[in-house]
């Protein structure tokens, strides 16, 4: 590799590219990867030699460089290349960007792609007609952006000491690697760039949404550490399912760019604990070169709301109005809002948040309001007074508001509509922009803008002409007319701004939405759709909606409110079509069975803590149950009939699943078995179900009294969930119906039981041939809550039951009846003895919940206390 060297400038900025660490120092980790893509990597070396190249190219006298910056490595070259080189780089967000700032600041150098997608430096003159400052190392356009041609002036110590800053307490290292999850042309996402980059870490380049399942693959193959998001990627992650996508080498994901919200921070955070990252929340803006706070992750969730401390070597000031003030080495030299500015030096030494703020007893600072209006959508600074002046230069009368969800202009009726044109100026997806027209714009009695009477009249949501279909969802959402039968989401231009919005609106329409449903045709879609829910309905996924109500049956069978019996087979079939989902995906995404065994965990150490617990107290089990293998080589003597049911086997459900599932890491642990699956997903499941079904006929075991309860003979429902969540054709679904018929109706399971059979075979029904099932809106939450709570309501159960009685037995309850009996009919107490049981389900059902509830809070004060500990032995 040929030796790099930096050229002199004409007019040298005081040690320039030194003060740059992140282009800086390469040659002393060459080998080490530098930019990884999906197509290869790029290791410090090559970068090296990639910008040395570059920099010969740009040439050595000090110029003004436009780069169209976008996630790409040859951008990324060209970026460093010109710092490196000592010129003051523009940076561009796309060609309509690049055309406008070549008009308004005529730089000297342009660098970007071409119509082909081929980069090219184009030099538009030989010298430089500008007066650069020594110190101006980077122009950027403000986070707020309405169209205004001002920029943000950046130093380079600006640059140098926020890399530096955001590396420290974000503890980068050269182990870590950073997806590029936001545009490079904006100052949140170029500085995961030069932080990793300052610290000879590496940098994961794709221009991927976080909607697409190849940035996930991306991700999982090289091996991310990290991304980044702002609060709109964080509504995406919902969307795609984040909380079910396993990614073993994340340590932390950030969160900048606009508020969050305290309880998106908190789900956020309390997910990273389950899943082994960290949620870093932090706060800052363009003119102070991206950062200017973090909250600790420590103080995440006792403090959702707050934006945390200074970063390093800055700090704030709140002054007597309130408003937060930022001082620090990262502050911007200023604006420059024509050519002429570049030659200025420093003309503020200090930001004006235009933030609100108040600072906590603990040193937490939190943001209470807007000193003036604006809003923060998508990281982007929206001033909400300019953009009604250039609304008003272009002959158009309105009034703009919102919030961080969205922008709202009002104009009166016949008023040319202006969405267009502020997407174009602001930056803005159409899908934020929400325009209302009325009669007439609405006053105060003074005269003055109602801006209050615009926020109510925008809470109404605008008529939609939904009916049509497909088509005018996508004209509506893309704003054009040419929409086609065989368009899609993706053909017509979408992105992760109009995913939202646009399957939110087709859900409303078609119900449920298959998940590649952004690649179907609009005459897909349309056919696809089976009835359309609409009002106090929701869909729901079939498996969660099972256990909530299976969890309930449970409770209500074994205090006798109930007859329903075999709602623990269908949990344990729930749990397989579970299992298949989440834990074999993970298994198979990284080639290693530690996700499943740690799934195991979850489950087994819970178990017998609370099964240890009934064992002291109620002296009605063995140690058998303890270690969950009571019904696989306990002793025979269970005392079971009709009328009779042995306490040993209230937990035959948790030992039956934790068998299957250390048979299936088993399984799994072997090389050829893994690969087998990746290929045949639903085969392999299918020849899993079909021995478990050889163990079913009581080929190894045939005691039929306990025949429901032991894994030998039950394995074959945990089965069947796995192979119906692999089933994706009618006929594979029609296989695994052909099992349940034979696993349920033939003779030796449940003989004689012929309501239990039904319930077996219902549930295991639903579970193959629907993947969602209505729900009323008011019960969503509750079902969800059921279904989170259910292991922890199955083993809670037995202890409330035995705790009930316990209780009645000291109040004499025998003697109680006989008095009430005495004294009022026999209908009256059989049903106050019908509301006695009712009250000890729900009972034992909020029990359970309650006890869920405290085992997570348990978790989190213990992960918090390792945390304290590991931060105590570092310091």
């Amino acid at each position: 590799m040929r030796a790099i060297t930096v050229e002199r400038c004409d007019v040298p900025p005081p040690g320039s590219p030194s003060r740059l660490s992140f282009v800086d120092g390469w040659n002393e980790h060459p080998d080490v990867s530098a930019l990884i893509t999906d197509r290869g990597t790029l290791t410090y070396g090559e970068l090296g030699a990639r910008v040395a190249a570059t920099m010969e190219t740009l040439g050595s006298r000090r110029r003004l460089v436009l780069i169209e910056m976008s996630n790409t490595v040859s951008a990324i070259v060209g970026y460093l290349a010109a710092l490196r080189a000592g010129h003051v780089v523009l940076i561009a967000s796309d060609g309509g960007a690049r055309e406008s700032l070549v008009r308004t600041y005529d730089p000297d150098v342009v660098a970007g792609p071409d119509a082909g997608g081929v980069w090219q430096v184009t030099k538009r003159r030989a010298g430089t007609r500008h007066d650069l400052h020594p110190e101006l190392a980077l122009l950027l356009s403000t986070s707020g952006s309405t169209g205004s041609p001002k920029l943000v002036r950046l130093s380079y110590e600006n640059l140098d000491g926020n890399a530096q800053s955001i590396a420290e307490y974000l503890d980068i290292d050269h182990t870590d690697r950073a997806m590029t999850s936001l545009p490079l042309s904006y100052c949140y996402g170029l500085s995961v760039l030069h932080s990793h980059l300052t610290k000879g870490a590496a940098v994961i380049v794709t221009g991927l949404s976080v909607v697409d399942d190849g940035f996930w693959d991306l991700a999982r193959t090289a091996r991310a550490t990290s991304f980044a998001g702002v609060p709109y990627t964080f509504e995406l992650l919902d969307r795609v399912g984040f909380a079910d996508i396993e990614l073993p080498s994340l340590r932390y994901v950030t969160q900048a760019g606009g508020k969050l919200g305290a309880d998106g921070v908190r789900r956020f955070a309390e997910l990273g604990r389950r899943r082994g990252w960290d949620l870093v929340v932090m706060y800052g803006a363009t003119e102070a070169t991206a950062r200017m706070a973090y909250l600790p992750v420590d103080r995440v969730l006792d403090a959702p709301e707050s934006i945390g401390i200074p970063i390093p070597n800055g700090r704030f000031v709140i002054d007597d109005d309130g408003e937060l003030i930022y001082h620090g080495p990262n502050v911007m030299l200023g604006y420059a809002r024509t050519p002429g500015d570049f030659a200025l030096g420093r003309t503020v030494d200090r930001l004006r948040t235009g933030d609100l703020a108040r600072r906590g007893p603990d040193g937490l600072y939190e943001i209470v309001g807007r000193r003036s209006r604006f809003l923060k959508l998508f990281g982007l600074r929206v001033d909400l007074d300019q953009l009604e002046q250039g609304l008003r230069s272009d002959g158009i009368q309105a009034l703009c508001t919102g919030d961080d969800t969205g922008l709202v202009i009002a104009v009166a009726d016949g008023t040319p509509d202006p969405t267009a044109g502020v997407c174009a100026k602001v930056g803005l997806p159409a899908a934020a922009v929400h325009t209302l027209v009325l009669d007439e714009l609405p006053r105060n009695a003074n005269g003055k803008p109602d801006y209050a009477a615009v926020r109510r009249l925008a809470d109404h949501p605008r008529d939609r002409v939904e009916s049509d279909g497909v088509q005018a969802v996508y004209r509506d959402v893309f704003k054009t007319d040419q929409v086609g039968d065989a368009d899609t989401f993706v053909s017509l231009g979408g992105d992760s701004l109009s995913f939202i919005e646009t399957s939110q609106r087709l859900e409303r329409q078609l119900g449920a939405l298959p998940s590649d449903w952004h690649l179907l045709s609009v005459a897909e879609l349309e056919a696809g759709t089976g009835g359309r829910l609409r009002g106090r309905l929701r869909w729901m996924e079939t498996s969660v909606v099972l256990r909530a109500v299976a969890i309930v049956l449970v409770c209500a069978d074994h205090v006798g409110l109930s007859q329903l019996e075999g709602a623990g087979h269908v949990l344990l079939a729930s749990a397989g079509y579970s299992f298949a989902r989440f834990q074999l995906n993970a298994v198979t995404s990284t080639g290693q069975v530690r996700p499943l065994i740690r799934s195991i965990a979850r489950i087994a150490v819970p178990s017998v803590i609370v099964i240890a617990i009934a064992y002291l107290l109620t002296g009605q089990y063995d140690v058998w149950n303890v270690l969950l293998i009571e019904t696989l080589v306990g002793p025979d003597d269970w005392d079971i009939g009709a009328d009779r049911w042995d306490p040993r086997l209230n937990y035959w459900f948790i030992e039956v699943l934790v068998v299957c599932l250390v048979f299936c890491a088993a399984l799994l642990s072997i090389p050829a078995v893994r690969k087998l699956q990746r290929a045949q997903p639903f085969w392999v499941a299918y020849a899993v179900l079909g021995v478990c079904l050889v163990l079913r006929f009581h080929v190894f075991t045939g005691y039929v009294p306990l025949e429901p309860y032991r894994p030998q003979t039950t394995a074959w429902l945990f089965a069947i969930g796995w192979a119906a969540a692999c089933a994706r054709q009618s006929g594979q679904r029609l296989l695994v119906t052909a099992a349940v018929v034979c696993g349920v109706m033939l003779p030796g399971f449940l003989d004689g039981e012929p309501s239990r059979k039904f319930v077996v075979a219902g549930g295991l029904l639903l579970l193959i041939w629907l993947t969602r099932l209505p729900v009323p809106v008011g019960l969503q939450r509750l079902t969800e809550l059921l279904a989170s709570a259910s292991l922890w309501i199955y083993l809670t159960q037995p202890l409330t039951f035995y705790a009930i009685a316990w209780a009645q037995s000291l109040l004499s309850e025998t003697a109680a009846a006989e008095s009430l009996g005495a004294s009022t009919g026999a209908d009256d107490a059989g049903l106050l003895h019908e509301v006695r049981l009712g009250i000890a389900t729900i009972v034992a059902v909020t029990g359970g919940v309650l006890a869920w509830q405290m085992y997570r809070r348990a978790l989190r004060g213990l992960s918090l206390l390792s945390r304290r500990q590991l931060h105590t032995r570092e310091n």
